[in-house]
């Protein structure tokens, strides 16, 4: 068994433009977004990205870095309609396929297990069918005869996750309330990446927590990375909760401005320039 562990910009060095990335995490919480400001750092742009969307899927849009999207939504939780990305959408900046939540769900279901697609019940009856005309329908073979949609698989070649807990195989450990199908983003992708808030050794995952909280196997893990404070300025539960003065401030910062102070420099650089910002608003 191998040491995983890597550095943001080896991850990130393996990233390719053209490529579609899957960013776990829901919204504004437990998002890997340590490693979504090492992607804006780098060249890498024309993203196909698929997400339970959040502030990932916002930095990248202002950025210019997307292609398509691939989403059931795309949310601050807290302010209901992420702005960079409404102001992207608005524009006709990319391609949008929006579907039902758990058509998305499925979607990845069925990347992991490698199926072409998987019947599902959401999105009959609903525009969903309307607004993506090439979604399809399949018919059961049995008596019941009933009709669903023949959700494709969305297959990824890399996946992005952001957990509390991992060790150095690429067993990832989540301690919050909800593990976000961040697993399935995983088991969907070529080759996954798992940031955490911290690296340890494998007894210690279930020392004080129970086994079914290894929400991540290392099989499907291509590299671990320690990046303490990562999902920042999102939640990582119990670690720490959403830094709603921050989010507050990005959600109503031009995205020029908010690179221009916050993402210039590395992972540290930002940590520090969020550090200065908070002393100025006591």
């Amino acid at each position: 068994m191998s040491d995983k562990t890597m550095t943001v910009e080896a991850v990130i060095g393996r990233v390719e433009s053209g490529m579609t990335l899957g960013i776990g995490g829901w919204g504004s919480r437990r998002k890997p977004m340590a490693l979504v400001r090492a992607l804006l750092r780098s060249e890498v742009t024309d993203l196909t990205v698929v997400s339970y969307g959040g502030p990932d899927v916002g930095l990248l849009a202002a950025a210019g870095r997307i292609r398509k999207l691939v989403t059931p939504f795309t949310t601050l939780d807290s302010i209901p309609l992420e702005p960079h990305f409404r102001a992207a959408r608005e524009s006709g900046a990319f391609e949008v396929t929006e579907v039902d939540e758990a058509m998305f769900m499925w979607g990845l279901h069925a990347a992991a297990n490698r199926l072409p697609f998987l019947p599902v019940r959401a999105g009959i009856g609903s525009d969903v069918m309307r607004v993506n005309p090439s979604l399809k329908t399949v018919t059961s073979p049995y008596e019941d005869g009933e009709t669903f949609v023949a959700m494709p698989a969305l297959r990824l070649d890399a996946a992005f996750v952001h957990l509390n807990r991992a060790d150095r195989l690429g067993n990832g450990q989540y301690l919050g309330p909800d593990p976000y199908f961040d697993d399935l983003f995983c088991e969907a992708a070529d080759a996954a990446y798992v940031s955490c808030e911290r690296i340890v050794e494998t007894a210690e995952l279930t020392k004080e927590a129970a086994p079914q909280t290894l929400l991540v196997k290392r099989h499907s893990v291509a590299g671990v990375i320690e990046t303490p404070n990562g999902a920042h300025f999102t939640s990582c539960a119990p670690d720490y909760g959403r830094d709603e003065p921050f989010q507050k401030l990005y959600a109503t910062t031009p995205y020029a401005a908010f690179a221009e102070r916050f993402l210039a420099g590395d992972e540290a650089a930002y940590q520090s320039a969020v550090e200065a910002w908070h002393e100025e608003q006591k």
